[in-house]
């Protein structure tokens, strides 16, 4: 006997449990300064500038940071690696990105990590496959499930002055528990 889709009465009565996904957005902004290095997706890039921050700064990572932390329903990296604690000054972000994914690594698995960054200056494309190497390192995923791309803001805003540097992140966590 079959169902109204068509399934045996045997197979209607079988569930089948879909993965969950949860999906996180995660952004961050810094002011550009002298005296600083520029680092982003773990990657030190040459720059008269460098982002200013209690940590290397690297906006890009911290963005993935949060998106993860939110994807998972954890918060942000703000709670996690807070900027009072001097543990944390001049630390190499991808050491607090290596901590996050340690803390969903029992209940999630990365499926994709999407990212933008938004930087009139210096021009990125020359570093992004270095980037994606270094972040996929990290989180233990393929290369092929992290994405990095890099725009200007066309001159416009804080951004656009060359004042600053800013990222985003989307990431899709599957539950794997």
């Amino acid at each position: 006997m079959r169902d109204a889709y068509g399934a045996s009465s045997l197979t209607s009565y079988v569930t089948y449990r879909q993965p969950v996904m949860r999906v996180g957005i995660g952004y961050d902004v810094h002011r550009l300064v002298g005296a600083r290095k520029l680092i982003l997706g773990g990657v030190e890039i040459p720059h008269e500038l460098g982002l200013l921050g209690h940590s290397d700064a690297d906006v890009l990572t911290h963005a993935i940071c949060d998106a993860i932390l939110g994807a998972a329903g954890l918060g942000d990296i703000g709670q996690h690696f807070p900027d009072t604690d001097p543990a944390y000054a001049g630390i190499d972000s991808l050491v607090l990105l290596d901590r996050v994914q340690a803390l969903i690594s029992a209940d999630y698995a990365i499926q994709n990590v999407d990212s933008t960054v938004v930087a009139q200056r210096p021009k990125l494309a020359p570093y992004i496959s270095r980037m994606r190497q270094r972040l996929a390192a990290t989180l233990d995923i393929s290369i092929h499930q992290i994405n990095v791309k890099a725009t200007t803001s066309e001159g416009l805003g804080f951004i656009g002055k060359e004042k600053a540097i800013a990222a985003q992140a989307i990431v899709c966590l599957v539950e794997t528990r």
